[in-house]
């Protein structure tokens, strides 16, 4: 802002004339409207000319942020105000660091195409990107910002960004350290010692993040107190860095102290809710062991959780510890606040525009006039999650009293209805593509319909079906579906039209079952055989009346993506009703998911899933009922359905399938590009297949592949190399699906 001496020299002479001010004109303005200018101050035609009051209705347009610069001229009585407006911004440059990195455009510089430039804005843009790159542990970097004004007035913007340089920990020291390794620390602390190959996965790159190390001391201290070295102490470390070849040695001063143990364990509530015998059961804590700061938490959170059961929503646990440091014992001591009883006054739901309130309510184990639990409020978190309609959704305690609350479910929600396309390429199918079109949520009501069309070399299926959940709202489930399939094999073909249709129940919230009926018309054709007694107990047309029975065990999170629980599923299927087809066939699956981001601070998911399939022959086991391995869902890296045991008819190779098989992989997913919600999967398989012995086939793969939540669904591509390859094998490296469960 500048005055004008001139301007000050000339309004103290003109005002000791008492001058009249005639007219009051605005040049310069464009953001700002001259009725505007002119309501926001109070200087008007008529009024006796004064400099204070001009001065204030300068400092007036000031404050409003669009103004360069501000003054005033007088012509016999006519006042004009000048305003030179700020410049737009019209463009944004980034050069150096983050070129094309939108988000890092939005979050960290946060200066918007279209606003006005303000030099105070873009300080502390350059200070955000500076703290930005320490985070990063970045040292000595320069931020310069270059402004270019167009012809049009607007201003363009580049951000000239030298990252600067990464410190690299070669060597920590911890002096004072007797009964540990340093390795113990490695899980915990943030800033770690460079080693080997520190750029591979698994690896401490040695990289030093300066916003994390005032948070080490702590993380070691507490690591000691998981041992029951309640003294121990952690100083900041020592740091030495050497700015020539950006390299820093560490070293921390620590003192152990002594190893505590327990001596006395008090549970006391201020008001007894619970019976004491139970709370003691819920403490892992014992007398006579060492200390753990680790189980004393949690010992602390499952007591909170038996007595949020109870109704008492707001409960209070406070531990506390007494040491003896004479003898080196501690005493520990539960104090439950249980405060009043808690009951469900409403159940609000907000974000679903589409599905219906019914079909989240249905699902959720609190209700109006409910006693709060907090199991039943997680349960009905981790069922919102399986129901796979939300991108997200959170359950909110809204307090309304010391007895009641409300409970606001928030949803986003995703696409529901998706065309599912899959497909692959291997040496032995060549090009696969399926289509399907379905609704696992069609007009919001919660039931799923789907119309597949799948085409490949190898197969192809055409299906429709239908399945609501909850009939009528209840816990009983019905399913419906028609199809006509084929697959082509090596030396056959088969095709199959049929039904099924079933009923479940949710026995619990974590159980269903299920009864179905299942039949089916199967006939082979384009036979490349020669010998007819092959044909003809092999490929023999035939019809399947089947019963199957299915129980499932789910308490997952998530149903596309989930980061905790297990799938455990057990089904048994009996054909032999009044057809020629007959057979026994079990199956069992189990997939395990475990989150790791308390461990590595990254939304990393380990998943474990597994299959054992067996076919028991009680009257005649076709060959299109007998189990293939490979492709995805199975063994990657080897072409679908081509890994199953063979017989060589008049030198024809024909796979006639196994009567078992288990498959099993482990998988880590990492997060990729959160904007895009894209992940990397890393993968290990092994199956096995055979008639009387698992070990007749035993095939693997391994390789990595991309996991992306599209617009139109979720898609997972897969490239994969084989494992233990024999001669004749059929090979894939490539697979992708959409549509399915990670």
């Amino acid at each position: 802002m500048r005055l004008f001496f001139l301007a000050l020299v000339f309004f103290i002479g003109i005002s000791l004339n008492a001058q009249i001010i005639k007219a009051i004109h605005y040049k310069g303005l464009f953001h700002m409207s001259k009725s505007v200018a002119s309501g926001m101050i109070d200087v008007k035609p008529g009024d006796v000319l004064n400099i204070k009051q001009i001065d204030k209705s300068i400092k007036t347009y000031f404050q409003q942020g669009y103004f360069e610069d501000i003054w005033v001229s007088d012509k016999n009585g006519i006042i004009t105000f000048h305003f030179k407006e700020k410049p737009i911004i019209s463009k944004i440059i980034v050069k150096g660091y983050k070129a094309d990195d939108k988000t890092f455009l939005d979050d960290t510089i946060k200066i918007k195409r279209g606003s006005l430039y303000d030099q105070k804005k873009i300080d502390a843009a350059k200070k955000r990107i500076i703290q930005y790159l320490n985070k990063k542990g970045k040292i000595d970097t320069v931020v310069v910002v270059k402004k270019k004004i167009e012809k049009n007035g607007s201003m363009h913007l580049t951000f000239l960004i030298d990252e600067g340089h990464e410190i690299i920990i070669k060597k920590i020291t911890y002096s004072g350290l007797k009964n540990f390794s340093p390795s113990i620390f490695n899980d915990t602390i943030a800033n770690k010692q460079h080693q080997w190959m520190g750029w591979f996965w698994g690896r401490n790159s040695g990289e030093l993040k300066l916003n994390q190390l005032r948070y080490d001391p702590l993380r070691m201290r507490d690591m000691f107190m998981q041992h029951g070295y309640l003294d121990a102490k952690v100083d900041m470390p020592f740091t030495r860095v050497d700015f020539n070849n950006y390299t820093a040695d560490m070293s921390y001063q620590i003192n152990e102290g002594e190893q505590y143990t327990v001596s006395h364990i008090h549970v006391y509530e201020t008001k007894n809710v619970v019976k004491s015998s139970i709370l003691r059961k819920a403490i892992e804590m014992k007398v006579g062991k060492y200390f753990n700061i680790k189980t004393f938490r949690a010992d602390s959170k499952r007591i909170k959780t038996i007595v949020a059961n109870k109704g008492y929503a707001f409960v209070q646990v406070v531990p506390d510890l007494k040491e003896n440091k004479k003898n080196h014992t501690v005493n520990l001591t539960y104090k439950v606040i249980p405060g009043d009883k808690v009951y469900i006054h409403n159940v609000i739901i907000s974000g679903n525009t589409s599905t219906l309130d019914r079909v989240i309510r249905r699902i959720l184990y609190l209700g109006p006039g409910d006693l709060f639990s907090l199991t039943d409020l997680k349960d009905s978190k981790n069922a919102l999650g399986r129901l796979g309609f939300f991108s997200s959704s959170t359950i909110q305690e809204h307090r309304l009293s010391a007895h009641s609350m409300d409970l606001v479910v928030m949803v986003k929600e995703q696409p529901t209805g998706n065309i599912q396309i899959g497909g692959g390429y291997g040496s032995y199918g060549g090009i696969l593509l399926s289509v399907a079109v379905n609704d696992r949520d069609i007009f919001g009501s919660g039931i799923t319909v789907g119309v597949q069309l799948n085409k490949s070399q190898m197969t192809h299926n055409y299906s429709f079906s239908i399945s609501n959940p909850h009939l009528d709202d209840s816990d009983y489930s019905g399913s419906f579906s028609v199809f006509q399939s084929g697959t082509n094999y090596t030396s056959y073909n088969v095709q199959s039209n049929g039904l099924t249709f079933g009923m479940g129940h949710q026995f619990t919230r974590h159980i269903n079952g299920y009864l179905g009926y299942s039949y089916s018309s199967n006939s082979y054709s384009n036979i490349n055989l020669t010998t007819s007694p092959l044909s003809q107990y092999y490929f023999s047309s035939y019809n399947k009346s089947s019963v199957t029975m299915s129980v499932v065990f789910n308490n997952t999170n998530n149903y596309y993506l989930p980061t905790s629980g297990f799938i455990a599923s057990e089904s048994l299927e009996k054909a032999g009703l009044g057809a020629n087809a007959d057979f026994i066939k079990s199956q069992t699956a189990y997939n395990k998911y475990y989150g790791l981001k308390h461990l590595t601070g990254k939304n990393i998911i380990f998943r474990y899933k597994a299959k054992f399939k067996y076919a028991l022959n009680t009257g005649y086991l076709p060959i299109a009922e007998r189990y293939y391995m490979g492709g995805i869902g199975s063994v990657l890296g080897y072409q679908s359905y081509s890994l199953s045991p063979t017989t060589i008819n008049n030198g024809v190779k024909v796979n006639i399938g196994g009567e078992q098989i288990f498959t099993n992989a482990l998988e880590l997913s990492f997060p990729l590009i959160n904007k895009a919600k894209m992940r990397l999967v890393t993968f290990v398989n092994w199956g096995f297949i055979g008639d009387s012995s698992l070990t007749q086939i035993s095939r693997g793969g391994y390789g990595a592949g991309i996991e992306w939540f599209s617009p139109v669904g979720p898609i997972q591509l897969m490239f994969a190399n084989p494992l233990n390859e024999h001669s004749g094998d059929n090979v894939s490296h490539f697979a992708f699906t959409m549509g399915q469960k990670f």
